[in-house]
């Protein structure tokens, strides 16, 4: 996948399926006031709160991040879609992590959600108020799932 920009309209699909899902899972939107896929998907992608999604795998790589959350997990495009979504959590908050992420396969999502991950720098945060949802296409499949948050605090 690439870099989102405007030469492949800020991976509008995927932003498209980030916003289908949110929406049939918590009944609102992840950002109002957008028209078409290509917009909302531009708004998503310089929304000053942090987004992420990973895919769908045994072992789940991270397949998008905003501007803000690639700032925040110190990550370029490139490493972010090679790294496995758990190394965004320090390895003894890994099965706090995995029992979240189970938390979420069965409920579909959760919100206000907490916890502490770490950049690619070493810099620890902690999340507060974070949404987890499942990502569902349009035929019912399972996608993967992905997170936002506007809430963070180095720790």
């Amino acid at each position: 996948m690439d870099y989102p920009s405007e030469k492949n309209n800020f991976l509008f699909e995927h932003a498209r399926l980030l916003k289908i899902s949110y929406h049939r899972l918590l009944v609102k939107e992840l950002i109002s006031n957008t028209f078409s896929d290509e917009e909302f998907a531009k708004k998503l992608f310089y929304a000053p709160f942090a987004v992420a999604s990973h895919d769908n795998s045994s072992d789940p790589v991270f397949n998008y991040a905003n501007l803000k959350a690639l700032q925040l997990f110190e990550l370029d495009w490139e490493d972010l879609i090679q790294l496995p979504s758990k190394y965004s959590a320090e390895r003894g908050n890994q099965a706090e992590r995995d029992h979240l992420l189970s938390e979420v396969t069965q409920k579909g999502y959760i919100d206000h959600y907490e916890g502490i991950r770490i950049s690619n720098t070493g810099k620890r945060f902690m999340i507060k108020n974070a949404i987890v949802w499942n990502l569902i296409n349009d035929e019912g499949s399972y996608k993967g799932q992905a997170a936002c948050f506007a809430e963070w605090k180095y720790v």
